[in-house]
């Protein structure tokens, strides 16, 4: 009895003894890791101060200047999709969402570190001027662009409307060409049809095409007014091309896919480190397109593009045709500060509907088609007729006769579907 109470007292002991110990610790690593924030942060003052006090330039070296440049580097080295945004560019991602900017009408993207025009948009200074899909763009002005993000290139191109920005493209391996542009105000349309138009004519076997080049605010509304038009000219099937597409709104992607899927099903998940970046996005819309599907898929589909993609490949609701995606399955979040600039901050990943990856990983084909710049050029040039008029005859007759190989796997594809029902 009485070793019973001296073990009991024993325990006791042991066990206020770790409570103490741990709470000690605690508190010890919380006061550590305060001292350390206030550290860092004198060291940042500190390293603020003698910038301020002794570069030599005294007209770079302003609060104003120095922190803008401090937050940028920040959040910058994150990750290529993180960004502090200043005013202006805070208001031009604004803008870009609207579909409505100032600027010079061409889709850059970045190819082998070089500022690349990936498409003319339709009635834009940009295609007046004979900009073609493939043209790199060299300089902006008298600065060279390599090294550029393509965000870099929308501060500088994008402006008031009826202001002056000379480019210099190359073209090709030799050809350099300073190109001056009068900045107009671009409303783009992400929904168009096999030409850049809006027309939405079917193809052969009364299939239909259409392409997303993003997702901004009106593309789920644009879609369904021409799968409405090609519905009532008929279309038995539809070839859904999503190459070169970069992304864009997450609602936008959800209420793409809600228009090919049964209601209630699930189309991606968000998952973060807090709570409110755990989201699951369902099919909303009772209505569903039930015709055959190919998507179409290459490098350039990134981001949202890659959620359609792979939630219609899960729910083996479309074949996949080209090649893997991107592989940019991450959310950014926009945190506006109070003087009217933002924070764009990676705060979750996203996941298929089967619980995929896509970040860093992308989206496999069913049926990979592979396909050279030189092909995809040559058939962007074939489908812009007005770009055909300054190249040589032989140039003229290899565009002429380019194939779409993607594009013509998926037809294949398709009328075998058709041929099943």
């Amino acid at each position: 009895m009485k070793q019973r109470v001296v073990n009991t007292v024993l325990i006791a002991v042991l066990a206020l003894n770790l409570y103490v110990g741990t709470r000690n610790y605690l508190n010890s690593a919380e006061t550590e890791g305060r001292q350390d924030v206030y550290g860092q942060m004198e060291k940042f003052t500190r390293v603020l101060e003698e910038v301020r006090r002794h570069y030599v330039d005294e007209g770079k070296v302003s609060y104003n200047d120095l922190v803008e440049s401090a937050l940028q580097g920040m959040v910058s080295r994150l990750d290529p999709h993180s960004a502090y945004l200043t005013v202006k560019k805070h208001d031009a991602l604004k803008n870009d969402t609207k579909q409505q900017f100032g600027g010079i009408g061409v889709m850059i993207s970045i190819r082998n570190e070089w500022l690349t025009v990936v498409e003319p948009m339709e009635g834009g200074p940009g295609a007046k001027a004979g900009l073609l899909s493939g043209d790199r763009i060299i300089k902006i002005g008298e600065k060279p662009t390599k090294g550029f993000t393509t965000q870099d290139a929308v501060d500088v191109l994008r402006g008031k409307p009826g202001t002056e920005v000379a480019i210099t493209i190359q073209r090709g391996k030799d050809t350099e060409e300073e190109i001056k542009l009068v900045r107009e105000i671009i409303k783009t349309k992400s929904v168009r049809d096999l030409f850049g138009q809006g027309n939405f004519d079917l193809l052969e076997n009364q299939i239909g095409y259409v392409r997303l080049r993003g997702f901004s605010g009106k593309t789920a509304t644009e879609l369904e007014n021409a799968l409405a038009q090609m519905e009532k000219a008929g279309m038995k099937a539809l070839v859904l091309d999503l190459r070169d597409n970069p992304g864009g709104l997450l609602t936008q992607s959800v209420r793409v896919t809600e228009m090919f899927v049964k209601k209630g099903q699930l189309v991606v998940s968000t998952e973060g480190r807090n709570a409110r970046e755990q989201e699951k996005h369902f099919a909303m819309t009772g209505k569903q397109h039930k015709l055959p599907m190919v998507v179409l898929v290459n490098g350039g589909s990134a981001s949202a593009s890659e959620i359609v993609a792979g939630c219609l490949q899960d729910l083996k609701r479309a074949d996949l045709v080209g090649t893997k995606t991107y592989g940019k399955g991450s959310v950014q979040s926009i945190l506006p500060l109070r003087d009217g600039s933002a924070i764009r901050l990676t705060t979750a990943k996203y996941y298929t509907h089967s619980h995929r990856i896509i970040h860093e990983k992308g989206i496999e084909p069913d049926h990979k088609v592979d396909m050279t710049p030189e092909q995809i050029r040559d058939i962007v040039l074939q489908r812009s007729p007005a770009g055909l008029s300054d190249l040589s005859e032989e140039e003229q007759t290899r565009i002429k006769a380019a194939k779409d190989l993607q594009l013509e796997k998926g037809l294949e594809l398709l009328r075998a579907k058709l041929l099943e029902k």
